[in-house]
């Protein structure tokens, strides 16, 4: 079962890197013959993050037809400027990669065997797709308003699991995304591994729509 994170101009570095690692440890320690890639919509190239030009090459095109899960990081970038003046600013940068992305995404998302997960501004970007629409998600916390403006559900918790969408908030939780992604298939013990191994506990409890609250008056 492939985990594919895709690349896009102008991506996040930790937001791959973190779950990179943290999958590839997992399945270390799992013994699974699961892999984890690095993909592009393009296909094999290399690709310039957002951050100080750190590159990262993909190796092979975004396939929606694989079972597995598909995670989509956010953009690294200034949040203010003038895009008329040539400024990428990571509203632009999510936008340009949502208008390219928009078909395979939606093939993913329309797959029953493949699990959609976003770190960040990743679920802005599929929020711009017009994918997420009536679904559960977290993003960056200075993107919950933009989210929530397009018809999503917002949740303020670190990750949020709806099924064959799973996110996380801001780039950090990545390493939580990995985290919970190896407990949904491998159960707690590989997860708790890894946790030891990289010295790092997860925060908070993931959200699931599930359970019941008291209903106020």
């Amino acid at each position: 079962m492939p985990i594919q994170i895709v690349l896009f101009d102008g991506f996040d570095p930790l937001d791959v890197i973190a779950p990179f690692e943290v999958l590839a440890a997992g399945v270390d320690a799992a013994g699974s013959a699961l892999t984890v890639e690095l993909v592009s919509v393009e296909g094999p190239r290399e690709v310039v993050g957002g951050t100080r030009g750190l590159t990262l090459r993909a190796t092979a095109r975004l396939d929606p037809a694989r079972p597995g899960y598909v995670v989509v990081p956010g953009a690294s970038g200034p949040t203010t400027g003038d895009p008329d003046e040539g400024v990428a600013t990571i509203p632009v940068l999510l936008s340009r990669f949502a208008d390219s992305a928009a078909v395979p995404l939606r093939a993913a998302l329309d797959n029953p065997d493949v699990t959609v997960a976003a770190v960040c501004g990743g679920s802005l970007a599929l929020a711009m797709a017009g994918l997420i629409e009536g679904r559960h998600a977290v993003t960056h916390h200075l993107g919950m308003d933009a989210l929530d403006a397009t018809g999503v559900h917002t949740v303020p918790a670190r990750v949020v699991d709806d099924g064959d969408l799973v996110t996380a908030g801001g780039v950090t939780s990545g390493l939580d995304l990995g985290l919970h992604i190896l407990e949904r298939e491998f159960g707690p013990r590989v997860a708790h591994a890894v946790e030891t191994l990289f010295e790092y506990e997860r925060r908070g409890t993931v959200w699931r729509a599930a359970g019941h609250l008291p209903v106020t008056v």
